[in-house]
């Protein structure tokens, strides 16, 4: 065979061995927890992948929700600490900082250099991968917080029950390393006209729909989020405005939100963050730190 020939062969043995790498199964990248302090779970690829810059806000600019953010912060800094806790439920209403609350406490208490405190997020349709999850962070030396966002369940949604089991922790029981935080707009993780649908058409309705609303029992901590008054919202407007050095004078500021709220429909911390958004774009300020 001469060299022409030779290196041909070469190359197409080349070409059909990376054709068969392609074809084969996913290999499994390295998880590395060292990476960060926030992951994001990627479930097709049993992969952590790290978050080196978190969507997040300075605790003490949460405002309004002071009651629950002490219990919520205390519940964290005692698992964090090794100690028993809670796994949280965060529900009702819409944009008053519950998914902000979770992300904050977890800055505040894993920046000290003590706490091996990690947050993980969980996608909702991800919930079904919960048990692989798991058996990936049961061995580590750090401690984590499972936060799954605007959670809720439909008609026919048998996901719940992935969640059901991790919660109950099964026959091994929930890794004594984990802990599980969930948002939501229902209290029950469920629709009121479903709940009440089952309850009407079921033989026994007193147990039609025990198994799916009991799902909101295997959470220790319930803590609600009510609709803030004006008064909450303009502290709120006060807050960012100190911390990020917004001009205009108070009176002005609160004049503007009023009606930005106004327009919106309605108060909430996450309409006055976007206040804010608009008043540092108009002055050319940078809402960083």
């Amino acid at each position: 065979m001469d060299k022409t020939s030779e290196s041909a062969l070469i190359a197409e043995v080349r070409r059909l061995a990376d054709a068969l790498e392609r074809m084969g199964p996913v290999r499994p990248r390295e998880n590395d927890l060292d990476a960060a302090d926030c992951f994001v779970w990627k479930p097709e690829e049993r992969y952590l992948s790290p978050v080196v810059a978190p969507s997040r806000i300075p605790l003490p600019l949460i405002r309004g929700v002071d009651h629950v953010r002490d219990i919520l912060h205390e519940n964290t800094l005692r698992f964090a600490e090794g100690f028993p806790a809670n796994n949280a439920l965060l529900w009702g209403a819409r944009g008053m900082g519950k998914s902000s609350l979770v992300k904050a406490i977890h800055a505040e208490i894993a920046e000290k250099p003590t706490m091996k405190l990690k947050l993980v997020e969980l996608y909702r349709e991800d919930i079904g991968s919960l048990g692989a999850l798991l058996e990936i962070l049961k061995g580590s030396q750090y401690r984590f917080l499972l936060f799954t966002d605007d959670l809720s369940f439909d008609h026919d949604d048998a996901a719940y029950k992935s969640l059901k089991a991790a919660l109950d922790g099964g026959v091994e029981g929930r890794p004594e390393n984990v802990l599980l935080y969930a948002t939501s707009n229902r209290r029950h993780l469920m629709p009121r006209d479903m709940i009440e649908n089952e309850r009407s058409t079921a033989i026994n309705p007193s147990e039609a729909t025990e198994e799916k609303v009991s799902l909101s029992d295997r959470f220790g901590l319930w803590l609600g989020f009510h609709k803030c008054s004006q008064d909450d919202y303009l502290a709120m407007i006060d807050g960012y405005a100190a911390h990020f050095g917004l001009e205009g004078g108070r009176q002005a500021l609160h004049a503007e939100a009023l009606t930005w709220a106004t327009t919106r429909g309605g108060r909430s911390g996450r309409v006055a963050w976007q206040f804010v958004q608009d008043v540092a774009g108009r002055q050319r300020k940078h809402l960083a730190g």
